[in-house]
């Protein structure tokens, strides 16, 4: 049964975020990659990355399905939040489903620090809250 318990135990280690999250740079994304931003309501409020989806990681696994119509049929998702670590858990269930999703590392915060715009949802200049 020890064989049955280093299983188990590895299986744990490969959920760990560190190494196990794929992930993307924010310089690396191209204006026509599907981004899902998984911020809660008031942070997309205030700013966010133009032609983004907007589905709130508390609401995700209820709102799935919108994911699944509005992501490209054999494209990749960038999962994205403020900083990196909810679009990681969103990420990781998204793999589990068999999606192409990838995390973008650093989040909006980096988003905006490298200059990429970010909007309201009336087309206004936003910010990252």
């Amino acid at each position: 049964m020890t064989g049955g318990a280093r299983r188990a135990s590895g299986s744990v280690d490969s959920m760990n975020f560190g190494g196990g999250v794929p992930t993307v740079q924010v310089t690396d994304l191209k204006d026509e990659d599907f981004l899902l931003d998984v911020r809660e309501d008031d942070e997309w409020q205030a700013g966010h990355a133009e032609g983004a989806l907007h589905i709130p990681i508390s609401e995700f696994v209820a709102r799935y399905g919108e994911l699944t119509e509005a992501a490209p049929q054999d494209g990749r998702v960038h999962v994205i939040c403020r900083s990196g670590g909810r679009s990681a858990q969103v990420t990781m269930y998204l793999a589990q489903q068999g999606i192409d999703a990838v995390n973008v590392d650093g989040g909006m915060q980096l988003w905006a620090e490298v200059g990429r715009p970010v909007v309201t949802d009336d087309g206004r200049p936003g910010f990252v809250l």
